[in-house]
């Protein structure tokens, strides 16, 4: 480690930083054992938990974990989303089961008692209609939940013709269209009902209100999938699961990467004008994924 490190990361600082990781990741420990059908495999292991605390602690180190804590059961629901979609469903119609019944939630349903992944987002739900940002930003985070379950649900189809030796896989550029499936806007907007004040009326559709922020999103979404496809190439392949690097050449990868970072900073800097906070989160999130992914991922072993 070298002196600017040190001279970046006092002792008290990664202190306090790591006490608000510990707080998020006891409540993650708490919500798996509330919805313990949604987390019964080995992989989710403590130490997803724990890393998934650490990615946010670090990616908004002025704000305490209360303030974080949306963000992180957000996440922590979209980790047994996926796992439900992309390793448990063995049909399209698993598939389709798992999405409407969430869409249902989001519309305002109950879930049954037995489903616990509805639970967990009917819970969500009702946690951030308290907040004041809530009734501007409602519809928002309906369509981004929508986007990630179409995602992957559309992923999911793909897998099946690859596996199947079809030919109606996806280039690159299809792929990282798809990114949705990531959750990661969808989580950001969760973030964001929580830390903000209701958007005014003349601030919802710029760059700088809730066009900007999705358009920043999107970008850094591509970008933390291309860190998570590079990190993960060998997990995926032998989970059968899918990957940039199975679509296109490491050299079109890392330019598609190289690509969509500059674009990503390019829309954080035109956004940090007036939403400074979530800005900052984002580009602390990929960049966090770019030192994360280089040596493991989130995810236990099978």
């Amino acid at each position: 480690m070298n002196n600017s490190i040190r001279t970046l990361w006092p002792a008290a600082e990664a202190g306090r930083i790591s006490a608000a990781a510990g707080k998020i990741q006891r409540a993650l420990g708490r919500c798996a054992a509330t919805y313990p059908g949604l987390y019964r495999a080995e992989a989710f292991d403590p130490a997803l938990q724990s890393t998934l605390a650490d990615a946010l602690a670090h990616s908004a180190p002025w704000l305490d974990a209360d303030r974080l804590m949306m963000a992180g059961k957000a996440s922590f629901w979209a980790f047994g989303l996926d796992w439900l979609v992309d390793y448990a469903a063995d049909s399209q119609d698993d598939v389709d089961d798992v999405v409407r019944r969430c869409l249902a939630v989001a519309d305002g349903g109950r879930p049954a008692d037995d489903d616990d992944l509805a639970r967990f987002l009917a819970d969500l739900r009702d946690e951030l209609s308290a907040a004041p940002a809530f009734p501007a930003l409602r519809g928002v985070w309906r369509d981004e939940l929508g986007r990630m379950l179409a995602g992957m649900r559309t992923e999911w189809e793909w897998k099946a013709a690859r596996a199947e030796g079809r030919t109606d896989v996806p280039d690159l550029r299809r792929y990282l269209a798809n990114a949705d499936n990531l959750g990661f806007t969808f989580v950001l907007v969760s973030h964001w009902v929580t830390i903000c004040e209701s958007p005014a009326p003349d601030d919802v559709h710029g760059v700088h209100g809730i066009h900007g922020v999705l358009a920043a999103a999107s970008e850094v979404q591509r970008v933390i999938r291309l860190l998570n496809d590079q990190g993960t190439y060998r997990r995926d392949t032998v989970w059968g699961d899918l990957n940039a690097l199975m679509l296109d050449t490491h050299e079109a990868v890392n330019e598609a990467l190289a690509r969509h970072t500059r674009r990503a900073r390019e829309l954080l800097a035109a956004l940090r004008v007036d939403q400074p906070d979530l800005a900052d989160f984002m580009e602390r999130q990929m960049d966090f994924c770019a030192g994360f992914y280089r040596v493991t991922d989130f995810w236990g072993e099978l």
